[in-house]
């Protein structure tokens, strides 16, 4: 269902949990808009209170980004490091007002993302850690320099599941792999699976998933 109008374009679906509820906060991939990952929420557990936002950028002809892709003459791609900090800056404001505006238990907060939405969530939770309990990351990875890491940050509290497909041909694996490594040098508790899978989720991936969260 659609709601009141915060910072962010979103879809919810409500928890049935009486009192602040936990959240999963969905963050879609580039190209893709709030309608693609919020078609998991009637599988995910019922306690959590389900929101998807749009991101802030539109596409042309269709869909939306966290931050520009670009090409440079030798066709290596490279990410809009300044558009992604401001979307990381997005996310965290959109996250306080979700908060106040649909009863929210601000200590219970999982970020649910995809591809370009995974490495926006990872940024978000490596520079705001107290904000975020848990991330499910899918097909994505992490991207230091869209963090913002304070030498004081504790990320003890810190879950993460990571997954990837082994013929991912949008993002090779090989940068998914290092997730894990970068994780443990932070102290971060995690999970990293990969499946024979392109770029996407297959029902052996999201089982996983459910499995997941429903220990955290």
């Amino acid at each position: 269902m659609t709601t009141k109008p915060l910072s962010l374009n979103h879809l919810i679906r409500p928890s049935e949990y009486e009192g602040k509820a936990p959240l999963i906060l969905m963050l879609h991939g580039y190209g893709s808009d709030e309608n693609d990952l919020f078609s998991f929420a009637d599988y995910l557990p019922k306690k959590y209170t389900v929101i998807s936002v749009r991101a802030p950028y539109r596409l042309k002809p269709m869909g939306n980004a966290w931050y520009a892709i670009n090409f440079d003459a030798n066709s290596n791609k490279f990410s809009d490091t300044k558009q992604a900090k401001e979307s990381r800056e997005k996310v965290k404001i959109f996250l306080k007002e979700a908060i106040e505006s649909y009863n929210i238990n601000s200590e219970d907060v999982t970020l649910f993302g995809f591809s370009q939405g995974t490495i926006l969530s990872f940024a978000t939770a490596l520079t705001y850690p107290r904000m975020i309990k848990n991330i499910v990351g899918l097909s994505g990875y992490i991207d230091l320099n869209m963090a913002e890491i304070q030498k004081e940050s504790n990320f003890d509290h810190l879950n993460v599941y990571n997954s990837h497909g082994t013929v991912d041909q949008v993002i090779p694996v090989d940068w998914a792999r290092k997730t894990p490594k970068l994780l443990k040098e932070f102290d971060i508790n995690n999970l990293y699976e990969e499946f024979p899978i392109g770029h996407g989720v297959s029902q052996d991936n999201f089982q996983s998933v459910l499995k997941w969260l429903n220990k955290h």
